[in-house]
């Protein structure tokens, strides 16, 4: 695996991705984010564009969905929930996510489109919960279905213009897709080991997909190029962010986190996820190219 190394200051920090001696990729910046007056913030998605959603928790414990374009915040509750979540984001700059309109777990957990500026609910048909993680450029949204558990009954779905498909494949769930669909990468998780593993499904070819020297690795997203980025546990239990790209696996970890998700790519390569400082706190990051 590469070695990210990093240069601090000035509250920013750029990362130099090393593939050898003899080879420098190019550089990149992190960026903190954190939804204003917010206890808790992470960034689930990016378009090409830069605009950013994901979800943050006010002091009353209270979770919102966010939309972060030209460094403006703008919160997205669904009308009546007790908790939102946004996932992804567009070209078009229409956002799926989650909302909860009950305590209880993935059965009242349920999906929404808000697509110029009317929210709408998604729902898989006969099934009790459902999170939309990610859409297409046109339209296409990828996620998992539940119903009365959190993983045995979990299934990764595509709902497209034919209407919806199921993954056969228990304790599953589809993060992401290359814009023609043909790519698609997700989680799943063992049920006889409990241990979670990414995915890579290429033209309806299935292959697992595991950082070396990992106990724990989930796949949460894919850009046009092919490079995907999620979440790993080393073997000292600490979690990091990766990257996978045609020249292998690098691990992203924010400066001085004790631990670090990637969550989302867009074309460019810009990253995002969440890191966790020293204190405990989670916020939200841009990991962004700096030439």
């Amino acid at each position: 695996m590469r070695k990210i190394f990093f240069l601090c200051g000035l509250g920013l920090c750029s990362v130099l991705v090393l593939a050898g001696a003899a080879r420098t990729s190019p550089s990149f910046l992190f960026t903190s984010i954190d939804f204003p007056g917010a206890v808790l913030t992470n960034v689930q998605g990016i378009n090409p564009g830069g605009e950013l959603v994901g979800f943050y928790r006010d002091t009353s414990g209270k979770q919102h969905g966010f939309w972060l374009a030209g460094g403006n915040f703008v919160s997205i509750d669904y009308p009546g929930a007790i908790s939102t979540s946004a996932r992804g984001i567009n070209p078009g700059g229409e956002i799926v996510g989650s909302f909860a309109n009950a305590p209880g777990g993935p059965p009242n957990v349920h999906g929404f489109l808000l697509s110029q500026g009317v929210i709408s609910e998604v729902q898989y048909p006969n099934s009790l919960g459902t999170i939309p993680q990610r859409i297409g450029p046109n339209g296409d949204i990828y996620g998992c279905v539940h119903d009365m558990d959190t993983m045995g009954s979990m299934h990764g779905f595509v709902r497209n213009a034919d209407g919806y498909s199921i993954l056969d494949l228990k304790a599953s769930m589809h993060n992401g897709a290359t814009p023609d669909g043909k790519v698609i990468v997700g989680l799943y998780t063992d049920m006889m080991t409990s241990l979670s593993h990414g995915y890579v499904i290429d033209n309806g070819n299935f292959a697992s997909l595991d950082v070396p020297n990992s106990n724990f690795t989930r796949g949460w997203d894919i850009n046009p190029a092919g490079s995907i980025v999620g979440e790993f546990r080393d073997t000292t239990g600490k979690f990091h962010g990766f990257l996978r790209t045609a020249n292998g696996f690098s691990s992203i970890d924010f400066p001085g986190a004790i631990a670090t998700s990637a969550f989302g790519i867009n074309p460019r390569g810009d990253v995002v996820g969440t890191y966790t400082d020293a204190s405990g706190r989670t916020h939200g990051y841009l990991l962004s190219r700096a030439q």
